[in-house]
């Protein structure tokens, strides 16, 4: 027999609202929310929400208490992964999850305006972007976007052989590197979300979802 977590969080409409406010969260808590969020997805426990009501709820303002960078595969929608609601964290989304001035931006408004209390770069599993980098492939606007994970493919040292997608190893750990290298960029590129980050008012952290289970492993910095 499945046991359930108590009706009280089953049935609290978000992570950004009622007692979980985010004017109340510290970084770390926000990261501890997402985290919680994936297990409850791993083992389908999902929150009963109101979407209608959240968008009641929202029309007047929005306060996400997190943003995460996420690639656009179809299978890593941010918000089903840790389990959260309209209104509850800003997404960005972009083939192979990597970095460029648009979405340094996008995260400075999220951070420094709208005030996110953590910032999460999310790779995946399987990603195609990855896997396209690794064969060097180059088809139209595609070219650019996956000469941006070339670095993670060239820093990956370890495999020295079949260094291809179709060597799952190399497609993995290159997928990891770029992950963390993303995290690099963010504190590289941008003066206000790598201060925000030293004075503790976001925290920043790296994740590797699954495809094939659903969970998510983290990389603390």
């Amino acid at each position: 027999m499945v046991r359930r977590p108590p009706r009280s969080t089953l049935d609290r409409s978000s992570a950004a609202s009622d007692v979980y406010k985010r004017q109340s969260l510290t970084p770390a808590k926000a990261i501890d929310l997402l985290k919680e969020g994936n297990k409850r997805f791993v083992n389908n426990l999902k929150v009963n929400r109101n979407l209608l009501q959240q968008v009641n709820e929202t029309s007047g303002g929005q306060y996400p208490l997190a943003v995460v960078l996420s690639c656009i595969d179809s299978r890593t929608s941010a918000e089903l992964i840790f389990d959260q609601g309209l209104g509850d964290i800003f997404s960005v989304r972009i083939a192979g999850n990597i970095i460029n001035e648009d979405i340094l931006g996008s995260m400075e408004f999220a951070c420094k305006v709208a005030g996110a209390k953590a910032l999460v770069v999310l790779g995946h599993s399987k990603c195609g972007a990855v896997k396209g980098a690794c064969d060097h492939v180059e088809l139209g606007n595609l070219t650019n976007l996956l000469s941006k994970l070339q670095p993670a493919v060239y820093a990956e040292k370890t495999v020295t052989t079949d260094r291809t997608s179709a060597n799952d190893e190399f497609v993995e750990k290159v997928a990891t590197l770029n992950v963390k290298m993303a995290m690099h960029q963010i504190h590289d590129k941008s003066t206000i979300l790598n201060a925000m980050i030293l004075k503790g008012e976001i925290a920043i952290i790296g994740g590797m979802y699954n495809v094939e289970t659903g969970v998510v492993e983290f990389y603390e910095e």
